[in-house]
């Protein structure tokens, strides 16, 4: 089952590589962003699909997919293009990662 853990967690390295791509192409940068756009979407999706053939239910590998990539995003975004990072926005990412603790901690998985 680790593998499936494995694969979930490039998922979402992806997913949130491919939304830095999407906010590089928004900017005018080259046409080549585009790619790392699609080509990331369409490898994380395949690797969630992966993911639930090992059995991890979909709740919770799409739930833990989904809000790890908000909170992952969102630092990106304050790393990478010095975008806001409020008090505010740091408690939702903390109640996000508690949120993720909660699913995998009452799903019938763990």
């Amino acid at each position: 089952m680790i593998i499936g853990w494995i694969l979930l967690a490039i998922a979402i390295v992806l997913e949130v590589a491919a939304t830095i791509c999407l906010r590089m192409a928004s900017v005018g940068g080259s046409r080549w962003w585009y790619a790392g756009v699609g080509a990331g979407y369409f490898v994380s999706f395949s690797l969630l699909s992966l993911t639930l053939r090992t059995g991890i239910p979909l709740g919770v590998a799409y739930g833990i997919w989904a809000a790890t990539g908000v909170a992952l995003t969102a630092l990106a975004g304050r790393a990478l293009f010095k975008e806001k990072l409020t008090r505010k926005m740091l408690v939702g990412i903390g109640l996000i990662l508690i949120g993720v603790l909660l699913i995998e901690l009452g799903s019938s998985y763990a």
